[in-house]
């Protein structure tokens, strides 16, 4: 198996794995969209609110702010060892305090701890008009995607290699294909076509369904897959995949265990 980073940032990687199978990049994707632990915002006890929004609405905004943390410090509440009863080492408290008018950002919350922290301070949580007071304490945890959406650590999508070919001896160049192609694939070269970036490729077809002469041929390939990586949550994409990785092996070694 091969890995080769076709695009790298701080919100997204994407990668070619070489020599697999859809079987391990469903695995690997089901993982780091469900199993991969992220914090965010559980319980919120709200001591006053006479906003627009109702105690509910403002509790679900607030749970899908995504959150930071240490991930050496804080442990999944059924893994701690207070066993979920709630401590330092698997929750964390945020307060906020506001009056009207202004408008109150995910910048406003006060943590107990500076490592858990939104990741976007500009998300409006609500707009307090004049009068309006919004007070209240929430506690934090970690948790996985299976459990609630608000968990999940990224968006993950994978698609095979695509492999394209043009029979030249079918080819008339009438370049109805390079008009098309979503992706600028194919490029008109003097009197001829030639492939550009092949790797951009969606397999949507049109290049092919264009084609009078079906002198294009365009196919995946399913041992050849591109994964694409966007976290959501306080994690960066190769931690999410590291992750991802770790879980899938201790999964496979409780698996040989069990067979033994």
């Amino acid at each position: 198996m091969k890995i080769q980073i076709l695009k790298k940032s701080n919100q997204q990687i994407k990668f070619l794995v070489e020599d697999t199978s859809p079987a391990f990049a469903n695995a690997l994707r089901k993982i780091m969209i469900s199993e991969v632990p992220t914090m965010a915002i559980k319980y919120v006890e709200f001591e006053k609110n006479n906003s627009v929004l109702f105690d509910e609405v403002l509790a679900h905004r607030l749970g899908l702010i995504p959150l930071t943390y240490d991930e050496k410090i804080y442990r999944l509440p059924d893994k701690c060892k207070c066993g979920g009863k709630g401590c330092s080492h698997c929750q964390v408290r945020l307060t906020l305090e506001k009056k009207g008018p202004c408008v109150v950002h995910a910048s406003d919350l006060k943590s107990a701890d500076p490592s858990v922290k939104p990741v976007e301070k500009n998300i409006i949580i609500v707009e307090l008009l004049k009068g309006q007071e919004l007070k209240f304490e929430a506690v934090a945890s970690l948790g996985t995607g299976e459990q609630h959406a608000k968990y999940q650590a990224a968006n993950v999508s994978f698609r095979y290699k695509p492999s394209i070919r043009i029979n030249k001896g079918k080819c008339k160049n009438c370049f109805e294909c390079v008009k098309v192609c979503p992706k600028g694939i194919f490029r008109k070269d003097g009197k001829t076509i030639k492939l550009h970036n092949v790797i951009e490729c969606t397999l949507c077809g049109a290049c092919t369904d264009t084609c009078k002469y079906n002198a294009i041929s365009v196919s995946g390939d399913e041992k050849n897959i591109i994964f694409t990586v966007e976290t959501i949550s306080g994690l960066k994409p190769a931690q999410i995949i590291k992750k991802a990785l770790k879980i899938l092996n201790d999964k496979s070694v409780e698996l040989k265990k069990a067979i033994k």
